[in-house]
C-alpha cells in the first residue's frame, strides 16, 4: 500500500511563499511592519489564552508573560469568536516584511484553527474530515479494509501458530517486553543515546534538560510537558507492557530529536532570538501539532538509520532488559508490517466520530486491522474520545514532514538533519509542507 499517493490534504485559498518575492521596503516600512506583526502576535497569544479557560487541556505549553496568563475572567465564546474573525481580518490586511510572510502564513493559520475550535466549543458539528482539516490543516487518506488486508496476510505468514492474528501477534510480542525493574533503565539508556545523536547534529541550547516520571491511567503511552526555559518533563505510561522497541520511539519521539528538541528550538530560535510571541504559547489543537507529532515520529527515523537502531538495541537495549536478542530481525520485519497499518486508526476514529460504527465495533475494528489488544484498543478508544481527529497527525504527520525532509535532502544523511532541524526552528502547516 503507497500511503504517500493517496494522502488527501486541500491547500488553503492562501498562496503560501518564503516571502522571495515580496517587493523591498524601506527600513521605515520595515519597522512598521514588524510593529503591527508583533502586535498581531500579541493578539494571538492572548485569545489563544482565552480559549484555554473554556478547555482545560487546550493550551499545552505557555511560557510568554505570565500577566498574560493571569487576564480577567473568563469570555463568552461568542465573544472570542467575534476577536477571531478581527484579528484574521487584520493578519489578512497586514503587510509581511520578506523575512515574516511565513509568519504571517503561519499566524493565518493558527488563528483560523482558534476559530474553528471556539465555534466547536460552541456547539458547531464537524464531520471527522472537516474538524482535522480546520484545527490541523490536513486531512487522513481515505481507506478501506482492502487497504489493509495484504499487510495482514504478510503477517499472517510471519507469526508463529495459526487462526487468529491478534492472539499470535500479542504473544509474539510477549517475548519483547522490557521488565518494569528494568525500565527505567532501558529508557534512560534509550533518552540518552538519543539526546547523544541529536546533539551531534543540532545545536541546542546549553541548558535544556528533561525529567523523567513513570504514570498510570492515562490515555497516551507518553507525553512531554515542556515548562520553557529548554526544559520538559517526559512522562511515560506504564498501564500496559512496554515493548523494548517502545524506549527508542518515547525516548525519541518525546525527546531526541522530537517535542522536547522541536520546543527547545522554537523557543530558542523565534521567541528568545526574533520576539515571535505566538510561539511562546502552543494549542494542542493546532496545526502545530501536525508538525509536532509528524516530525517526533520521523525524527526516530532521522536518529537511527535501521542498521544503527538494530544494533543498539541488541547490543545495549536487549541485555539491559534481560531479553534474547536472537530474535531482533524477525522482531523488526513484523514491526515493519504493522506500520502499514498505521492508518486503520484513522479510518476507525473517521467512522466511530462520524456515526457510522458503535464503540464496541471501533474496537473489534482496532483488534481486526491495528491489531492492538483488546485492553489497548479500549485505551485507543479512549484516546480517540478524548482528542479526536488529532489522531490524524501521528501518521499522516509523519508522512508529510518524511516527504518534506527528504525531497530537500535525499540520501544524504547530515542534509537530512539539517533540513530537519531547519523545519523544527522555522514551522510550517500541513499545505505548505507538500511536496508539489
Amino acid at each position: 500500500m503507497k500511503i504517500n499517493n493517496c494522502i488527501a490534504i486541500a491547500l488553503t485559498a492562501l498562496l503560501f511563499s518564503c516571502g522571495d518575492e515580496s517587493p523591498s521596503k524601506s527600513p521605515e516600512q520595515a519597522i512598521t511592519a514588524e510593529v503591527a506583526m508583533n502586535q498581531l502576535a500579541e493578539r494571538y497569544v492572548k485569545l489563544a489564552l482565552l480559549v484555554g479557560k473554556h478547555q482545560d487541556f487546550y493550551i499545552d505549553a505557555y511560557y510568554g508573560p505570565s500577566e498574560w496568563q493571569q487576564q480577567a475572567e473568563k469570555l463568552p465564546l461568542t465573544t472570542l469568536l467575534v476577536q477571531a474573525d478581527d484579528l484574521l481580518t487584520d493578519i489578512n490586511k497586514a503587510t509581511a516584511t520578506a523575512g515574516e510572510q511565513l509568519r504571517k502564513d503561519m499566524l493565518v493559520v493558527q488563528t483560523r484553527s482558534v476559530k474553528a475550535f471556539i465555534e466547536q466549543l460552541n456547539g458547531k458539528q464537524f464531520s471527522f474530515d472537516q474538524e482535522s482539516m480546520a484545527l490541523y490543516d490536513a486531512k487522513s487518506p481515505n481507506l478501506t479494509e482492502t487497504d489493509f488486508d495484504k499487510a495482514l496476510t504478510e503477517l499472517d505468514s510471519l507469526l508463529p501458530g495459526q487462526g487468529d492474528l491478534n492472539p499470535r501477534l500479542v504473544d509474539f510480542k510477549a517475548q519483547f517486553v522490557v521488565p518494569l525493574d528494568k525500565l527505567n533503565e532501558v529508557f534512560v539508556a534509550a533518552i540518552e543515546e538519543s539526546q547523544q545523536r541529536t546533539k551531534a547534529n543540532i545545536k541546542l541550547p546549553e541548558n535544556e534538560s528533561f525529567t523523567i516520571e513513570y504514570v498510570n491511567d492515562k490515555p497516551w503511552s507518553g507525553y512531554n510537558w515542556y515548562k520553557g526555559n529548554s526544559y520538559s518533563l517526559i512522562q511515560v505510561n506504564t498501564d500496559f507492557p512496554i515493548q523494548i522497541d517502545r524506549a527508542i520511539d518515547l525516548a525519541s519521539h518525546e525527546g531526541y530529536p522530537g517535542h522536547h528538541v522541536f520546543n527547545s528550538l522554537m523557543e530558542q530560535h523565534l521567541v528568545n532570538g526574533k520576539g515571535w510571541v505566538e510561539y511562546s504559547v502552543y494549542p494542542l489543537y493546532s496545526p502545530l501539532s501536525l508538525l509536532a507529532e509528524g516530525s517526533a515520529n520521523y525524527g526516530i527515523q532521522v536518529a537511527f538509520n535501521h542498521h544503527d537502531r538494530i544494533a543498539f538495541e541488541k547490543n545495549v537495549l536487549f541485555p539491559l532488559a534481560g531479553l534474547d536478542a536472537s530474535k531482533v530481525e524477525t522482531y523488526y520485519q513484523v514491526e515493519a508490517i504493522l506500520g502499514k497499518l498505521t492508518y486503520a486508526g484513522n479510518v476507525a476514529a473517521k467512522r466511530y466520530l462520524d456515526g457510522q460504527i458503535d464503540k464496541q465495533q471501533a474496537i473489534d475494528f482496532l483488534m481486526k486491522y491495528a491489531l492492538s489488544s483488546e485492553e489497548k484498543s479500549v485505551q485507543r478508544i479512549g484516546f480517540i474520545e478524548r482528542y479526536r481527529a488529532y489522531v490524524i497527525n501521528y501518521n499522516l504527520g509523519q508522512d508529510l514532514v518524511k516527504d518534506y525532509v527528504e525531497f530537500r535532502s535525499g540520501d544524504d544523511d547530515k542534509k537530512r538533519w539539517q533540513v530537519f532541524a531547519d523545519l523544527l526552528s522555522n514551522p510550517k502547516s500541513a499545505s505548505m509542507m507538500v511536496v508539489r
